[in-house]
């Protein structure tokens, strides 16, 4: 399926297949940091013990993950 997927990018214009994977590293990057973000927010909410932030924190994770 692999295979396939790669015979696909191929075919695709150069300059629009860079534009794609450049949107999809950042699109990653960008997730990558936002739930980095969060776990370090519900850590800091274990440590104050404080019940609604960690609640949130813990909804708004699994919206990014």
């Amino acid at each position: 399926m692999e295979n396939n997927a790669l015979n696909e990018m191929d075919r695709i214009d150069p300059n629009l297949r860079d534009e794609m994977l450049a949107e999809l590293f950042l699109d990653r990057m960008m997730n990558d940091f936002k739930r980095s973000k969060i776990l370090k927010g519900i850590n800091q909410s274990l440590k104050n013990k404080d019940k609604e932030a960690f609640l949130r924190l813990t909804e708004e994770l699994k919206s990014v993950s």
